[in-house]
């Protein structure tokens, strides 16, 4: 198992671009199989849930060309569908969570799909009711053997239709919009989730000739098309990958530029970090973050304290809730963390604490945290990272710290961020990965 061995204290200072968006590269690469034309994806970040997803794709039969070191060319001209009875197609595809999102393609264009249970970060409970609700009001018949935990789809003839969502899943509407867009008539989805994630996908989609209107909002209406054709497309910066950086800076004590940033994709990101007190500047697409010895939380206007919840887009998404958490650690002040949508991402609160924080964890959902104004500083510790963005927060809680600390099990960071520690070493830090 490998490990990060972090010295902390280190102040950083120089310029550092995001990577390309992990969630939306999960999402577009599902979408080549829509067409059998070259399909030309740009800013692919070389993480292992996508090269992990690249990699089940080649095996179903897609032609992969690597044209440089983030742009892939896909052609997913001879599909083998038989690819899904197998027990290579099992395992790796029950080691990724985003692989789910080959369903809806697979279904629309050859009217079968099949998926063991998908794998992924232990936050709780992510059911998967809402993907195969979709596919069945699409006209889809749908199978769970419940002996072996494998799904099954199959349709003869997707055909449009109504349909109001029970939760505003991102890949639960990604997976249903790629089935839509082949199918018989006009789709309505209402309550769709709208992140920029879903927003590009759409972009994407209606470049190859898909008809979808509403973009950007809850409620989609799509237009059948009989086929597609390819298209190019360039990710976005990864904006959970923008809010880890600018929490780092603030822990740290750095002065950072977060280049290429697409600040107009951010949402309300940078509006919950200025609220945690820290400072940050807008120089055309760049975020420039001062160093800064001290940040202070704001409170509500009648002075009670602040509360960060996560919430569906546009609120906060809850893949920054672990940053915003451990910054508010070193913070002056008090906040209220309100983790609703999974119920196991506060634990690794528990390391924190470890660490020197003062947190209280009041139930699976909810931390409040009292802010120590960095007069007592965390100390180094060995720990383990639980998941992708808990793994991020603690290895900002280490870099701050006093001394040495140790993060085993950093396979889940490299899941979603890029050679971070390559990349943050280049502007101070002191990250060195052991086996």
């Amino acid at each position: 198992m490998s490990a990060f061995e972090i010295t902390g204290g280190a102040q950083l200072d120089g310029e550092i671009t995001p990577q390309g968006a992990k969630n939306e590269a999960l999402e577009v690469i599902c979408a080549v199989l829509l067409t059998s034309e070259p399909v030309l994806i740009k800013n692919v970040p070389d993480i292992i849930d996508v090269n992990k997803l690249i990699s089940l794709l080649q095996d179903l039969g897609v032609l992969v060309t690597k044209i440089d070191e983030s742009t892939y060319r896909f052609e997913a001209k001879d599909i083998r569908i038989e690819y899904l009875d197998t027990e290579d197609f099992q395992k790796k595809a029950s080691s990724l969570r985003g692989s789910i999102m080959i369903m809806g393609p697979l279904l629309s264009r050859f009217g079968i799909a099949k998926m063991p249970k998908p794998g992924g970060d232990k936050i709780g409970r992510r059911r998967l009711d809402t993907h195969f609700i979709g596919f069945q009001k699409l006209g889809a018949q749908f199978d769970f053997d419940t002996g072996n935990n494998f799904y099954s789809v199959t349709a003869k003839r997707l055909k449009g239709t109504y349909m109001l969502l029970d939760e505003a899943s991102v890949t639960g509407t990604a997976n249903i919009i790629m089935a839509a867009v082949l199918a018989e008539g006009t789709t309505t989805i209402y309550n769709a989730a709208c992140e920029p994630y879903i927003q590009q996908l759409c972009s994407m989609l209606n470049s190859m000739g898909a008809r979808i209107s509403g973009i950007g909002s809850n409620l989609l209406h799509i237009q059948g098309v009989s086929s597609l054709k390819g298209t190019e497309h360039t990710i976005l910066p990864d904006m959970i990958e923008i809010g880890s950086f600018i929490g780092m800076a603030a822990m740290t004590a750095s002065r950072i530029t977060i280049k290429n940033c697409r600040i107009d994709m951010l949402g309300i990101i940078p509006d919950v970090f200025r609220k945690l007190g820290i400072q940050m500047e807008f120089i055309n697409d760049d975020i420039f973050i001062p160093s800064q010895s001290h940040y202070e939380i704001e409170t509500f206007i009648d002075g009670s304290i602040l509360t960060i919840a996560d919430a569906i887009w546009p609120g906060f998404t809850p893949d920054l809730m672990s940053i915003a958490l451990v910054v508010a650690t070193q913070a002056k002040g008090s906040v209220l963390i309100h983790q609703k949508m999974f119920e196991s991402r506060l634990f690794f609160t528990d390391k924190l604490i470890d660490m020197g924080a003062q947190i209280i964890l009041c139930d699976p959902h909810r931390a409040t945290v009292i802010g120590l104004n960095k007069k007592v500083p965390l100390k180094g510790i060995s720990m383990t990272s639980p998941d992708i963005r808990a793994g991020v927060a603690l290895l900002i809680a280490a870099m701050s710290a006093q001394g040495k600390s140790t993060i085993y099990n950093i396979e889940q960071i490299d899941r979603g961020y890029q050679h971070i520690d390559t990349r943050l070493n280049s502007i101070g830090a002191q990250i060195k990965r052991i086996a």
